[in-house]
Order: C-alpha cells, then structure tokens, then sequence
C-alpha cells in the first residue's frame, strides 16, 4: 500500500513540470512560427546574439577553442545552405540539370538547407556557444593566432571548391529579383490588336 503513494507523488510532481515544458514548447514553436516571414528580423536578432557572444570573448580573454567549433560549425552550415539538395556529383540526373541563367526552363533552386533552418541553427549554435562561456572547463589554453589561420584557411579551401562546383554545373544559390515569365515571341504580327 506505501508503494503506491510514493509513485503517485511522483507521478504529481512530474506532472506540472510535464504541463510546463509542454505550454513553453507551444509558446517557442508560436514565435517561431511569427517570425518565419521576418528574415530581416531574425538575423538582426542573430547578429545581437553573435555581437553579446563575440564581446563575452573578448572581455574574458579565453574560450577560443569555444569560438573556434562555433566557426568550424558555421561553415558547415554554410556548405549545406550553399549547395543543391540534390548533388549531381553524386547522383546521376537524367536529364535533369540545376537552374541557371541560360536554360529554356524556370527550376527553383532547392537548398539542402533552408534558410530558416540556417537561421535557426545559427542562432541556437550562438546561444549554445554562449552558454558555454560560464563554465571554465571548456576554456582550454591555446594559441588562438593559429587556430585564426587554420580557420582562415579552412573557409578559403572550402569556399573555393565550392564556387567550382557552381561554375562547373552553372547554378546561382541566390535569387535576384522576382523571375519574370517571358512569353514565347509571336510568329505572325498581323494578329495584333489595332
């Protein structure tokens, strides 16, 4: 008979924390739902977090091992919010090609990373990272000038083979402006209207 009312208190005490984690997943996924068609928005409130991140650093002097799988880990994101969800590297198209400027027909430039999970993943790789800055165990002593150039490096080895993979299959990661559909010239002008 005791056992039982042992599991029942903690079965009550799980509960309300069970209740509280659930009303504040709800009320994340609600604003992060708001935000989703403010881009600008969220990456000034991204950069707020990298500026409160990158002067915790500075003011502390330390954690630069820190600093430095946060960049190894923004480049890695970079790659995928860079690069086609469909490689055709790695997968033989039939035919099927990436946009580009010159081809007959519109295809939308799908990312292996969206952008908002670029975002989202940047912004909780800052915070982390921030967190990260209050605990002495992860500020390892090292020479932070060569982790700089080992990072520098790193950035221009990898942009590099990408930007040759754009050039080699033609594809822009960007969009410019709206895409305009331009009608097929009319073969006979004397059906226009007078």
């Amino acid at each position: 008979m005791e056992g039982g009312g042992v599991a029942s208190d903690a079965g009550s005490a799980v509960a309300p924390l069970a209740k509280w984690r659930d009303e504040f997943a709800k009320t994340f996924q609600y604003y992060l739902d708001r935000s989703t068609p403010n881009p600008v928005h969220r990456w000034l409130g991204t950069l707020a977090v990298a500026v409160i991140f990158v002067l915790r650093v500075y003011l502390v002097q330390g954690f630069y091992i820190v600093s430095y799988g946060l960049g190894i880990y923004i480049l890695n994101l970079l790659i995928g919010f860079l690069s086609p969800k469909v490689d055709p590297e790695l997968e033989g198209l039939d035919g099927a090609a990436l946009p580009s400027w010159g081809s007959d027909e519109f295809k939308p430039f799908i990312r292996r990373l969206p952008e908002f999970k670029f975002w989202y993943s940047i912004t909780k790789a800052f915070c982390v990272a921030f967190l990260m800055t209050f605990f002495s165990v992860f500020d390892v002593p090292v020479f932070w000038p060569i982790l700089l150039c080992y990072w520098i490096v790193l950035f221009v080895l990898t942009m590099k083979r990408q930007i040759m993979h754009m050039i080699k299959y033609k594809y822009i990661p960007f969009s410019i402006g709206k895409q305009r559909y331009v009608g097929k010239p009319a073969a006979n002008s004397s059906g226009a209207a007078e």
